[in-house]
């Protein structure tokens, strides 16, 4: 037993990262979307599958071109450790944990940790000794917001979340959210036109949309609204006789408009697709926020609060990722009193995780 495997599983894909006990990077893959909340049981296993399977070609001997079986036949995992978002209770994390367990041959116990994906975002707390409270926020596909406590044993405990109820009812900052708001923006303008307001200036980014569902004219604007809610198509006929963007699912055809959405604002300079991402940072502050402790407030009130001058904020996730989207989570919460006294992004989560498994040496992190 001298491998130690971290797993990030996140709405867009899974990242596997296995390390030796030197803490050396043997061996890592993707696999296709786990969100636990979204996918039976059985499809969330398979997504695992197929990036542990593939991170292990390059950790056996002699190296294989082809993905290793899992279960292994022996057991070559010290231990593991799953950060899955979906996964937000007790309920979710036991059933988890057992189809994780029959995966890949680990006892449940102390060896196969599983718990949400912010937890392996707040790793960096450990590198600045002289605070002791970090506020993880992942903004990727969806999003969630959870504050942590440096214990003195070393280990890092929840504190507080909020966030992470899935598209219909949050992901503020996520790819749904921001692809949610720019129909909703779309449609506020349609029904300003209908008022016979003064005409708002060209957009791009509602020239890319209109043109991703093979919709002409900024007036026909409202033609949206099947493409945001008719099902997908039940059978193959059915599938053959619709437009292929009605065949992804209909989260999906929401979040990936963030893409349009990041370029429009930041590379065209569109005001209204910044004006979208503005309102979509806004949402993220204000999880973050949540968490925190206003300046001057009565700790009495929020004892489990987070004192943001005091703390770091470690951000996860694709969209985050980008640069000038955290400066408007920035000047959003900045607004609100909460400047962090450190700001990490965390670029890849599953390779810190499995270092700092590995440098434990065995057991929980």
């Amino acid at each position: 037993m001298s491998l130690f495997l971290c797993v990030d599983c996140g709405g867009s894909k899974t990242s596997a990262v296995i390390a030796d006990r030197s803490g050396t990077i043997l061996g890592r893959a993707l696999g296709g979307p786990s969100n636990f909340a979204y996918m039976s049981a059985a499809a969330f296993t398979d997504a695992v599958r197929v990036a542990v399977s593939n991170a292990l070609k390059t950790c056996v001997s002699p190296p294989s071109i082809d993905p290793v079986s899992l279960p292994p036949n022996t057991e070559i995992f010290a231990s593991a450790w799953f950060g899955i978002s979906g996964v937000d209770s007790q309920a979710a994390i036991a059933n988890a944990s057992a189809a994780l367990s029959a995966l890949l041959g680990i006892p449940l116990g102390p060896r196969l940790v599983v718990a949400n994906d912010t937890h392996l975002l707040a790793a960096p707390l450990r590198l600045h000794p002289d605070i002791k409270n970090a506020v993880a926020a992942i903004g990727g596909t969806g999003s969630c917001v959870v504050s942590f406590q440096h214990e003195p044993t070393g280990m890092l405990s929840e504190l507080a979340r909020t966030g992470g109820w899935g598209w219909i009812l949050g992901d503020e900052g996520g790819g749904f959210h921001v692809g949610r708001e720019t129909m909703r923006q779309m449609m506020y303008d349609a029904a300003r036109s209908s008022l016979g307001m003064e005409p708002l200036p060209p957009s791009s980014l509602k020239a890319k949309v209109l043109e991703r569902f093979g919709i002409e004219g900024v007036e026909n604007a409202p033609e949206v609204l099947p493409v945001v809610h008719l099902p997908e198509p039940s059978t193959a006929e059915g599938a053959a006789s619709v437009p292929s963007y009605l065949l992804v699912a209909r989260e999906k055809r929401l979040s990936q408009l963030a893409p349009l959405v990041f370029e429009a604002a930041f590379k065209d300079r569109d005001p209204f697709a910044l004006n979208v991402l503005k309102v979509c940072a806004g949402g993220l502050a204000d999880q973050i926020a949540m968490l925190c402790r206003e300046p001057g407030e009565d700790p009495s009130l929020k004892p489990r609060a987070v004192e943001a001058n005091e703390a770091v904020l470690c951000f996860g996730g694709s969209l985050v990722g980008i640069e000038d989207y955290r400066a408007l989570i920035h000047e959003a919460l900045a607004k609100k009193g909460h400047v962090f006294k450190y700001v990490e992004f965390v670029d890849d989560a599953a390779a810190v995780g499995a270092v700092g498994l590995a440098s434990l040496g065995f057991g929980m992190i």
